[in-house]
């Protein structure tokens, strides 16, 4: 046998335990084909745990989670749980904390999954977006005063240094040079009003591209203009690299153009450390235990945490076991629309692998 991955798993709360279950499931089947090991570690950080103990997250959670090759997480929020409490305390702390710079999110549309764009198929929709993950108005910079008063003031600010926007940019330019499609990196922005900060980014994009990427090539839009090209052009995308707050805007909208939540896989990455490996979608609540809702974007990203980890064949083994699924077996990606059970459609894609 090869490596044996350590992997932390967080399944969280609502469905996530359901389709983590499914994502280890595919990945025990890859490791097995492909000859590598893989040890999962279970925690109970979520929604459960906070409501019986008060705790969020141990203080000694990010160090532990440190020895660890990578973390599955399922979903966080819990319907019983203060909005922002799990999200801000599990989430953002750990991709804080673990230093998770880039938020990874591939927009592909599979075969046999209907995207709500007219005239679009698989072959129209396959980019990747590049999401800088540690700065931005998600630091939490700002504050109140006079709060709950007619003169009331809030500020969040929009923070990033140059050290953030240097790494992120550089991350960009190698995965699009690794991607190997197009070879071209647009970067999604705002230059006309938050001149500040997208002076930075704007500036250290050309002077990167231009000193070390020059087989690279670079282009700009702003955002508003990139979500509209997301509709009407998605074909024209290769690789795209934005700030914290609009690659959270955009990446929402590229899910649904791939066919929605139910596919839509991400990854919180650490090149030199641990990185987390997410579905887009949330907990989904009243779906809970009912054993009906979409597995696929758990299974994508066990695919994606092994690419990441050096399992490149097993990470394609996983995307085209699931592009057969799609494309012969599924008649919807909609939880108790499936045709199949959570379990059932687990197993699909587990076989096929």
């Amino acid at each position: 046998m090869g490596r044996v991955y350590n992997i932390a798993v967080i399944a969280g709360d609502g469905t996530g335990p359901e389709v983590v279950r499914e994502g280890k499931k595919v990945l025990n089947a890859a490791a097995a084909r492909f000859g590598f090991g893989i040890n999962f570690t279970e925690f109970d950080f979520g929604g459960e745990r906070y409501l019986r103990t008060g705790e969020v997250l141990p203080e000694s959670a990010t160090e532990e989670l440190k020895k660890f090759d990578s973390i599955f997480l399922g979903a966080i929020g819990h319907p019983d749980v203060k909005p922002g409490i799990l999200e801000k305390g599990i989430l953002l702390r750990l991709r804080f904390e673990l230093d998770q710079y880039i938020n990874l999110r591939p927009v592909k549309l599979y075969p046999g999954v209907a995207t709500p764009l007219k005239d679009k198929g698989p072959e129209h929709i396959d980019y990747v977006v590049v999401r800088e993950n540690s700065g931005d108005v998600y630091t939490g910079s700002g504050g109140v005063t006079m709060k709950g008063t007619p003169d009331e003031v809030a500020v969040q600010n929009m923070v990033y240094t140059r050290m953030q926007v240097d790494r992120c940019l550089r991350y960009a330019f190698e995965y699009t040079r690794k991607r190997n499609r197009k070879k071209t990196l647009a970067l999604c922005g705002k230059t006309n009003v938050l001149t500040y900060v997208f002076d930075l980014w704007e500036r250290a994009f050309h002077e990167i591209g231009k000193s070390e990427f020059p087989d690279i090539t670079r282009e700009y839009y702003h955002v508003d203009a990139t979500c509209m090209w997301m509709v009407k052009n998605p074909e024209w995308f290769d690789v795209i690299v934005t700030t914290n707050m609009f690659g959270d805007i955009i990446t929402d909208l590229g899910a649904i153009t791939q066919g929605g939540m139910g596919i839509a896989a991400g990854g919180n990455i650490n090149p030199k450390g641990v990185s987390m490996f997410e579905p887009i979608g949330g907990s989904a609540p009243k779906y809970t235990g009912k054993n009906i809702i979409n597995p696929l974007a758990s299974i994508c990203c066990g695919g994606m945490m092994l690419e990441h980890l050096g399992e490149e064949s097993a990470a394609r083994a996983i995307e085209n076991a699931v592009m057969d699924v799609t494309a012969n077996k599924l008649k919807d990606l909609g939880a108790g629309k499936m045709g199949y059970s959570t379990t059932e459609v687990g197993n699909l894609v587990a076989e096929r692998v």
